[in-house]
Order: structure tokens, then sequence, then C-alpha cells
């Protein structure tokens, strides 16, 4: 910055051989602010320069910004590369904006841009993660994949759409193409595993990765093995493996044991599994807290909100988005910032009537303070997916799809309430979370409830 000022000083700042480098700086130190600034008083924008602030927009998750980047690029007059495309590809992905992704294929396709397996491994990523593994599908049948990338790519798709069995299948096809699977492939094939409970799979291809491919496992893959016990409900093979490990236990893979623990109910695991995490985020307080309040032991549960306020650690925002009318609306828990609120929650309030009579119980044991059941059930009702399939009904017509990306895990109450709403409005409600996607079809999930 001391450089930054010395050069607008002695006049230097508009030189196109100076500003580029110090741009690169602020990105590669995450001051997009500082960065943002400096580039918009350039006076000639490169294409690098573009590339740039798109690339440190996306790995500063400003995801929309990245987005409104790529447009005025566009705009610009000045032609996107292949380093372009793969970063604003990867902003849609994570994002979960389908409808600007498929209109920076269409673009690429215009173009005439030559493909490589970064692009590949791109486009197949963005389709699948914004709920179009069908596209993602074909994607890969028909580019090159001689390159672990794009086969990688596919089969975490797969994973992250809970088909195990097609994952199995694509594995195999890969090894009959000849190509080495990496660290990366096998930490899909566990993860899905993982998310279809496939347990002797999990086993064995654990086993395989030093055995056959000379593999050291690293902690990713010794949390995703966890997850997969843990998951199966075999909670104690699981703290006895983590207990065994080769490598030291992260907080990842002991989060994934105390999450297994609330959902079974295992208190007196959940207490020793915290107890082993060098420190606790939100998400680990919210977890015993529940353990705790399912077993209706709410003084411990509030003793833990107390030390948590003490540590001054802030609770995890629940954040969800979804796309509607080519732009994309972001959602919070309890939100009451959108210009269509009051039609927002006279739908959800609908919604969720129509629910009960259908059968819907909200999940009010989930409400970690001891209060009555009305506030319990109020406290669920305004959670940021609910209010994102609300914004959907009310601006889109009957039996149009449903896609929503959120940041954390989706509960087990909005869960319920997906599945019975999609039965109600006889329509496809499609969830990405934090681990996994939920396709909501007829008052059913395509996780068949394991998740």
């Amino acid at each position: 910055m001391e450089i930054h000022c010395h050069l607008t000083k002695v006049g230097l700042l508009s030189n196109q051989h100076i500003t580029p480098p110090l741009l690169k700086l602020y990105i590669s130190h995450d001051c997009l602010l500082e960065a943002r600034e400096l580039f918009w008083r350039m006076p000639a924008k490169d294409l690098v320069s573009w590339n740039s602030m798109i690339a440190g927009a996306v790995r500063s998750s400003h995801l929309k910004d990245a987005m409104n980047l790529f447009s005025r690029l566009v705009s610009s007059g000045l032609v996107p590369d292949g380093f372009s495309f793969s970063s604003v590809l990867s902003a849609c992905a994570r994002a979960g904006a389908r409808r600007y992704g498929v209109w920076v294929h269409e673009l690429m396709t215009e173009l005439g841009v030559e493909m490589n397996h970064i692009l590949s491994s791109a486009l197949v990523d963005m389709y699948a993660k914004c709920g179009r593994i069908d596209v993602a599908t074909e994607i890969f049948n028909t580019v090159k994949r001689n390159h672990i990338s794009v086969w990688n790519a596919m089969i975490s798709g797969l994973a992250a759409h809970g088909l195990g069995s097609e994952v199995v299948i694509l594995f195999r096809k890969m090894k009959s193409e000849e190509v080495v699977p990496d660290g990366v492939t096998f930490v899909a094939l566990l993860t899905a595993c993982s998310h279809c409970g496939m347990v002797e799979e999990a086993r064995h291809y654990f086993k395989s990765m030093a055995r056959d491919y000379s593999i050291t496992p690293e902690v990713e893959h010794y949390g995703a093995l966890v997850d997969t016990l843990s998951r199966a409900g075999l909670l104690d093979e699981a703290y006895n493996f983590v207990r065994s490990m080769n490598v030291k236990p992260d907080n990842v893979i002991w989060r994934a044991l105390l999450s297994a623990c609330r959902r079974y109910r295992q208190t007196k695991l959940g207490e020793v599994t915290a107890e082993h995490m060098a420190c606790h985020g939100s998400g680990d307080y919210t977890l015993l807290s529940n353990i705790y309040s399912s077993a209706n032991r709410w003084n411990d549960s509030e003793e833990l909100w107390k030390q948590r306020k003490q540590k001054k650690i802030r609770k995890s925002r629940g954040l969800s988005w979804v796309e509607v009318g080519g732009s994309t609306h972001e959602f919070k828990a309890g939100d009451r910032s959108h210009p269509d609120t009051e039609d927002i929650y006279r739908v959800l309030h609908g919604l969720s009537e129509r629910a009960k009579v259908e059968g819907y119980a909200p999940l009010t044991e989930l409400v970690t303070k001891d209060v009555s059941e009305e506030e319990r059930e109020e406290n669920l009702t305004f959670h940021s997916e609910k209010l994102a399939v609300a914004y959907s009904v009310l601006k889109t017509g009957p039996g149009t799809e449903i896609m929503v990306s959120k940041n954390l895990q989706t509960c087990s109450d909005c869960h319920e309430w997906m599945k019975t709403v999609s039965k109600v409005l006889c329509r496809v409600i499609i969830m990405r979370d934090r681990i996994r996607f939920h396709r909501f079809e007829s008052g059913c999930c395509s996780c068949k409830d394991y998740w």
C-alpha cells in the first residue's frame, strides 16, 4: 500500500507495466477492495487484469462479483480466453447459477473456444453442482478423457448426487481406459460410499489406495471413511478407527463423528468426541447442544451457549440462494430485507399450512432452547432454504423446477418440509447443501433419507 501511494504521488500509477503487477499483489493477499479500486481506475484494462479480478473474486467467494466482472469483460469488447471461462464457470458452480452457467457455455461454443482438460472439468463440475448431472454426463461422454481431472470432476459430481452405483461403474470404466486414479479420485469414491451407506465398498477402496496404487491415505481419506462408518451407525468402529489412524485426526474428522452422535443420540460418545477436538467452531457447539437438548438436558445446552458467547464465537449464518429470472437472490434465516418480503412470508405460511395438512410435523426437538412449542415451531419456520423455496414459488409458474443452494447442511426439519411441499405443489425441488444434493419429488427424496 505504501508503494501504491508512492506510485500515485510520482504519477506512475497509469504505467501499463506497473499497475498489473500491483493489482496481482493485492489480489494474492485477498485485498479485494483495494484491487477493485485500482482496477477501475486503470486507464487501459487488458485481459490479464480482467482475469486476475475474476479469479480473485472467485477465490474470495465473491461469486456474484465474479459473474458481474465477466459480463463487463464481454461488454468491453475484449474476447475472454480459457482462463476467463474456467474462473467464471467455477463461480457458477459454487453459486449454483445454472442459467448464467448455460449462457457462459453457449458463449464458449459461439467463440469456438478450444477445449482442454481444465475447461472440460470446469464444465462437468458446473453442471453437476448446478443440479444437472445429466448434462454433466453428456459433456463427459463427448470430451477427451485422457486427464484424471475430467474423471475426478465426473466422479465427484455423481458422488454429490448420491449416485453410488454409477460411481462404482465409472471407476471401473476409468481403469479399463487405463487412466490412473489419484488421491482426489479416492476422496470422491469414499464420499460416494458415505452418501449411500456403502460400507464394505468404502473399506475396499481405502485398502486399495496403498495396496494397488501406492497412494498414502491422507487426512481427507481417513475422514471420508470415518464419515461412512459414522453415518451407517457404526460409531464404536468409527471411534476406534480414529484412535488408530496413522495421521493426527483434524476437527473435520471429529465433527463427522460428533454429527453422527447427534443423529443416533449417543450423548456420552458425543461428549468424549467433543473433548478430543482442538477447538470448537460454531457448528460444533450447535451439534453438542442438539445432543443435549434431544436428551432434555437443557441446563447443559444452555451452558454451552454461554461458553460460546464468552469466547465470542459467532454462529455460522445459514444462507440460501436461488436463481430466478437470470438473477441470484440470497436469503438468511428470518430475513426481511428482500423487497418482496411480505409476499414471501405470505407464501411461506401458506405452504407450511398445506404441508401440515399433508402430514408434515415440525421437528421442534431440533430447537436447542427450552422454550414453548409454539416458539420452537416459529424458529424452524423461517430457515433460509424455506424462504428461498417460497420466493421461487412466488416468482415461477406451476410445474417449474426449483433449485436452491445452501452454505450449510440442511436440517432434518427442512428436509421433511421439502419432501412434503414437493408433493403438495407437484413440483421437483432440488437442494444443494454443503454436503450433497437432494432431489425432492412426490414426497420423496433422492437420498432415501440417508444423509
